[in-house]
């Protein structure tokens, strides 16, 4: 498989081992940088970047990294068609892809331990959506949103009570 990775200093020495893992584990790599330890860089360079190139390429993903996850993950997020989550954890990162098909997974390097970030994208890489219609459904309702701006019906218990 096709994985796309991007980042920043934060989370360089993170990237590389999960470049060489991935690498390793039999998948095609592309790094989108950094490629060389720059404590000034901006995480929108190499994100965005990896981001594009997931949307442009059906059947690819990507992983983001920078210090929290938290920016990457928004920034992977505003490439159209694209769904970033951010994991800490090889259960979100399994979760993302069985009920939100997520393309992205979004790993905060000053919070998530090598293994655990290897355990992270070992997980979201093998995962594949279920499909079932309920997360079908409310992928599409996103996806619908997206594309008009217009809010979903409202369902019963869907409007919330002023409390």
């Amino acid at each position: 498989m096709r994985i796309h990775i991007g980042g920043d200093h934060a989370a360089y020495e993170l990237q590389r081992a999960l470049v060489a893992h991935l690498a390793e584990a039999g998948h095609d790599v592309v790094d989108h940088g950094p490629l060389e330890l720059d404590p000034e860089d901006d995480y929108p360079v190499f994100v965005l970047r990896a981001a594009e190139s997931v949307a442009n390429e059906e059947g690819s993903l990507g992983v983001v990294l920078g210090g929290s996850g938290n920016g990457e993950q928004i920034a992977a997020n505003k490439v159209a068609g694209i769904r970033a989550a951010l994991a800490y954890e090889p259960e979100l990162a399994r979760l993302a892809r069985q009920h939100n098909d997520a393309h992205i997974v979004s790993i905060g390097a000053r919070f998530t331990a090598v293994e655990v970030a290897k355990e992270i994208v070992d997980a979201f890489v093998s995962t594949e959506f279920s499909d079932e219609p309920r997360h079908a459904r409310r992928l599409g309702m996103v996806t619908a949103y997206e594309t008009s701006r217009e809010l979903p019906a409202a369902t019963q218990g869907a409007e919330g009570s002023a409390s």
